[in-house]
């Protein structure tokens, strides 16, 4: 038996939805920081109430308050055992507003989660999730679904999915847009739409994020591009901020005029989203009845999209560091801070000496963004300019957002940077700026697979950078984990992602480091010790007390206080650290030696063993 709505689309006129459900739900008095889906429980009268007055105003279809009733979205709210329950709900609230004459669509938001390649979230496991809310929005009596607000393609595909595997009722598939037109991930219409429209969706669509003249630029983008119906659900515009509140301007009258060149150019579905009250869809129904929609005159056709062979970077190509790894030579490195303020005099002049010595790079951290340090980045370019030695540059997840992080490391590629740490990063906890905020958008895992992605082509929104990048890609690891287990799957992903060597945190403990090695050997990646040589007895009580990841055995301890005591602790320091260094060679390719407060020369003075015992 043909689906009701898809008689809907057959037919000569145009299908409008309805408005927008969340912002409703806010403007009529529940505070934000609600669970807005699991009010179908809480609440129903308020739920009900907000369908009818939008099937008053003329709305063909109405879309379930269950948007973000999935287990991610749902789980920090207490709810995450109410997923089948709220989902059930809403599909029977709205059912019951709708009675025989208007459809119901089952709505579908992303997880709030970051999936694979990105996160840590799997394909099967966001799969699973879209499905367990589908089938009750199919069970309390849905027409169709609607997959809406979409960024990531990998995500849609498993929302996708997720629904015809458990029915054939129809999709529209709906992707948010930026003021460019592209998805939030960069995704552009040209390669979106044919996915979409190869994936079996009814409808494809574009929603939320941006307001009606965007939207009309993107869809006349769309028409060339499927021969599947399009619909276009915008914003009442962008919200202004006022007195604390935001509140969307576009008025009824604006939105009903958009409509009409919606339908013009093209689109069989037109409705509202945030700030889209039921009087812009009075409006847009009366523009829609005053307006029959003229067939296009004009030919769509798919654009096959060509798959360009990219050749990566050979790995000894990438990099003089990268070149001696790979010959299986030793490499060495001292790790030097950024400076406080913006002077770098110091930090160059010591890399000037480094070089001279022989060592092969510098490394430099990104620590936490509690003080007010150069940029890692900027002091990369700064060193490789003006002292003529190869760093590598540590990039941290904390600070920036997926995108700023994929333009930054473009940046310093074509800034010549070739050689990148990735690393997660701490909160940004001490410091003289403690109350400093994190974003953390992806963990080191993501980010290795983002700038492997770069290394192949492509951003990560699956767009052509014509020339791929061609960086060397080390990860970061802790062989005095707490959970060696969890550790060790960490690092494992990191290598599927795409990492070509490792640095490790500072070794203290050979024993530990001896027994860690051979559970990651058949990995066959390069190990980089750090090797940390104490400047004092105060030193090495902060490194065993108050730094993550790090072990300082009892018997290292002892011989620090003993020299303490006889005033030689930065020379037993130094031993150390020369002790340490010399044991594990046989089993390592490099050593990163860090410069406690600034004392590079103390490093220098640690590898200077190195490279005697190499002759």
């Amino acid at each position: 038996m043909k689906n009701k709505f898809l008689d809907l689309l057959d037919g000569d006129g145009v299908v409008i939805f309805d408005g927008g459900m969340g912002t409703e739900i806010y403007r009529r008095g529940i505070y934000i920081n609600r669970s807005f889906d699991e009010l179908n429980l809480s609440n129903p009268g308020l739920i009900l109430e907000i369908h009818k007055d939008y099937i008053n105003s003329g709305a063909d279809v109405i879309q379930t308050n269950t948007f973000g009733a999935n287990l991610y979205k749902l789980k920090p709210y207490g709810f995450s055992d109410k997923v089948k329950v709220i989902n059930y709900e809403g599909a029977k609230i709205a059912r019951q507003a709708a009675g025989h004459t208007v459809l119901v669509a089952g709505s579908i938001g992303p997880l709030g989660v970051k999936l694979e390649p990105w996160g840590t979230v799997s394909l099967k496991e966001a799969r699973e999730a879209f499905k367990e809310q589908a089938q009750a929005l199919l069970e309390g009596g849905v027409d169709l679904f609607v997959i809406e607000t979409f960024s990531d393609l990998g995500e849609i595909h498993q929302a996708i999915s997720a629904v015809k595997e458990i029915c054939d009722l129809p999709v529209v598939a709906e992707m948010t847009i930026d003021n460019q037109g592209n998805s939030l991930f960069g995704t552009p219409p040209e390669v979106f739409v044919p996915r979409l429209d190869e994936w079996g969706t009814h409808v494809i669509g574009i929603n939320c994020s941006v307001g009606p003249q965007v939207m009309l630029e993107v869809l006349e983008r769309m028409v060339h591009l499927t021969d599947k119906p399009i619909s276009i659900i915008p914003n009442a515009g962008v919200p202004v901020n006022v007195e604390g509140r935001n509140i969307y301007l576009c008025s009824p009258e604006y939105m009903a005029t958009y409509a009409k060149h919606f339908i013009l150019s093209g689109a069989k579905i037109v409705g509202g989203c945030c700030g889209t009250e039921p009087e812009h869809i009075h409006a847009i129904k009366k523009a829609v009845i005053a307006l029959r929609p003229k067939k296009s005159v004009v030919k769509v056709e798919k654009i096959e999209k060509e798959e360009k062979k990219i050749n990566p970077v050979p790995r000894c190509q990438k990099s003089a560091f990268a070149k001696k790894i790979t010959e299986g030579q030793f490499v060495t490195s001292v790790e030097l801070l950024p400076p406080r303020g913006y002077n770098a005099r110091n930090v160059i002049n010591a890399s000037k000496y480094l070089k001279e010595q022989g060592v092969d790079v510098i490394n430099i951290p990104d620590g936490p963004r509690a003080s007010a340090r150069m940029s890692p980045l900027c002091l990369a370019v700064l060193i490789e300019e003006k002292a003529g030695i190869e760093t590598v540059l540590h990039y941290c997840c904390r600070d920036r957002n997926l995108l700023g992080m994929q333009a930054d490391i473009l940046g310093a590629y074509s800034l010549g940077l070739r050689n990148i740490l990735i690393i997660t990063g701490d909160p940004p906890k001490m410091g003289t700026y403690p109350d400093a905020t994190a974003v953390f958008d992806v963990d080191s895992i993501g980010l290795t697979r983002l700038v492997s992605c770069l290394n192949h082509g492509y951003d990560l929104g699956k767009t052509s950078i014509e020339k791929p990048t061609g960086f060397f890609i080390g990860v970061g690891v802790d062989p005095n984990a707490l959970d060696p287990d969890y550790e060790l799957r960490h690092f494992d992903a990191k290598v599927e992602a795409g990492a070509e060597f490792v640095i490790t945190q500072p070794v203290f403990d050979v024993d530990v480091m001896e027994n860690f090695l051979p559970k990651i050997e058949h990995y066959n990646i390069p190990v980089i010790a750090g090797i940390w040589p104490f400047p004092s007895y105060r030193n090495a009580l902060f490194m065993q007390n108050e730094v993550p990841g790090v072990t300082v055995p009892e018997e290292i301890m002892k011989r620090m206080k003993k020299a303490d005591e006889e005033g030689r602790a930065m020379e037993e320091g130094l031993l150390i650290a020369r002790e340490t260094l010399q044991k594990l060679m046989p089993v390592i390719q490099g050593a990163q030696v860090s410069a406690p407060f600034g004392k590079y020369k103390l490093a220098m003075d640690v590898i200077r063993e190195v490279k005697c015992e190499k002759k």
